[in-house]
Parts: structure tokens; C-alpha cells; sequence
């Protein structure tokens, strides 16, 4: 049992600053991964309209438009969140676009888009750590005991 106590109080004294980053930085990696597969160049391929159109099919917003939306975002807010910057608010736009894609699109992979979602959601609580340009700036302050 000695044992056991020692590990749980060595991993309580990692700071949140190092789990703040990787909460940032890898799910940062699986969106910009999927934005990538989505262009070639800075153009969008083909292809992702085509599943925009057929495959995916959203409600209330035109396949073309989805498209681009989604490209963009899952550019513009993963290197957000690299950066550290508006990382509150990019996190809490990844959640929406998680639940959009576990609703719409692939609801039978909810393990997944729970891991991301639950991920993104830490990151929105504990903030984006010291290691960010939101901190940098004086942005984001962390959680007060920080």
C-alpha cells in the first residue's frame, strides 16, 4: 500500500502546465491531421466536397459551405491551440465540431469523439497552462492557484 501512495502523490506533483500542453497538443494533431487530408496545396480537393456532398450529409448548411468551414477549422483551431492562443475558445469550437461529426456524421465512433471531446473539455477547465500565448499575454490567467 506504501508503494501505491508514493506513486499517487509523485504523479500529484506533475505540474498542470505539462498536462495543459498535452491536452493541447494532441487532439491539436488529430484535427490538423484530417484538415490536411482535405487539400492539396491551399486548395481543397475534390474529394472533400464530393464527401461533403454524398457522404456526410448535414443538416441546415450547404454541403459547399461545410466543406470550407470545416477545412478551415480544423486548421485555424488546432494551431490556435498549438499556440496557446484563444485556447479556451478553440477547444470549446473543437467540442461543437466533435459533437457535430459524433451526431451527423459518425455516430457509431463515440468512443473516440468521447476521448477528444473529454480532452477538449480538461483544456477549457484547467486552461491552456504557462507554456501558451495566451498566459504570455496575460489572456489567460490559469485557475488561481496556478
Amino acid at each position: 500500500m506504501t508503494a501505491l501512495i508514493r506513486l499517487n502523490q509523485f504523479f500529484a506533483r506533475v505540474p498542470l502546465d505539462l498536462v495543459s500542453l498535452a491536452l493541447r497538443l494532441f487532439p491539436a494533431c488529430v484535427f490538423l491531421q484530417s484538415g490536411r487530408l482535405k487539400v492539396e496545396g491551399l486548395t481543397i480537393k475534390p474529394a472533400t466536397y464530393y464527401l461533403f456532398e454524398h457522404e456526410y450529409g448535414l443538416p441546415l448548411i450547404p454541403p459547399e459551405s461545410a466543406a470550407v468551414l470545416a477545412t478551415t477549422a480544423e486548421h485555424v483551431l488546432p494551431a490556435l491551440l498549438i499556440a496557446g492562443l484563444l485556447t479556451r475558445l478553440s477547444a470549446l469550437e473543437l467540442i461543437a465540431m466533435t459533437a457535430v461529426i459524433e451526431i451527423f456524421v459518425y455516430p457509431e465512433a463515440w468512443i473516440t469523439h468521447g476521448l477528444w471531446g473529454a480532452a477538449l473539455f480538461a483544456l477549457v477547465v484547467l486552461g491552456p497552462g504557462r507554456f501558451s500565448l495566451d498566459r504570455a499575454l496575460g489572456v489567460d490567467t490559469g485557475r488561481g492557484g496556478d
